[in-house]
């Protein structure tokens, strides 16, 4: 029985020290913003992977590129163009003018969380994560696959040189 309590507290300390390190990172991610100056950062491998147009799109538009392309580390969770496809008519589109950037800034900022978490890292548990738009996510990979905020995560551990790309099926709001 005190087995299993410490076991539980074990735990419990595990995902405090997890919250706490996420937390610092951010701010420490937020304000260091270095280009690199080489490699295939996550604009690129997203580019390339031909799935991710409307993302790489959105980022642009929000001015969010150099960003990403920055020394991160960062966790992006990214919908597909499937995903993006699936919010209703006009809703791209609409987030996509110039007088919503604001609002397409906040929606993608919390696809992203500082530093580089691998699914092999939240197998087995459940946490909330402060997002870089300060947003808190729910993190879950208790069941059969990783959940984040009500998406599966379709493809996981897509390393860049700063940070690593999980592909989720549908697209978060805040």
């Amino acid at each position: 029985m005190h087995r299993a309590r410490q076991d539980k507290e074990n735990t419990m300390n595990r995902r405090s020290t997890l919250k706490a390190a996420l937390a610092v990172t951010a701010l420490t991610t937020i304000s260091a913003c270095a280009t690199l100056t080489g490699g295939d950062d996550i604009v690129d491998v997203a580019a390339s992977n031909g799935n991710f147009n409307t993302l790489v799109a959105a980022v642009q538009a929000a001015g969010l590129e150099d960003t990403l392309r920055s020394e991160g580390p960062f966790t992006v969770f990214a919908p597909t163009d499937d995903a993006f496809a699936a919010l209703p008519a006009g809703t791209i589109e609409d987030l996509l003018l110039p007088e919503n950037k604001d609002k397409l800034v906040g929606i993608l900022t919390y696809h992203v969380i500082p530093g580089a978490v691998m699914a092999a890292d939240v197998s087995g548990a459940s946490t909330d994560v402060a997002t870089v738009n300060g947003a808190m996510l729910t993190v879950d990979g208790t069941g059969d696959g990783v959940v984040v905020g009500g998406a599966n995560v379709t493809a996981a551990d897509i390393k860049a040189s700063n940070g690593v790309i999980h592909v989720i099926d549908k697209v978060l709001l805040p």
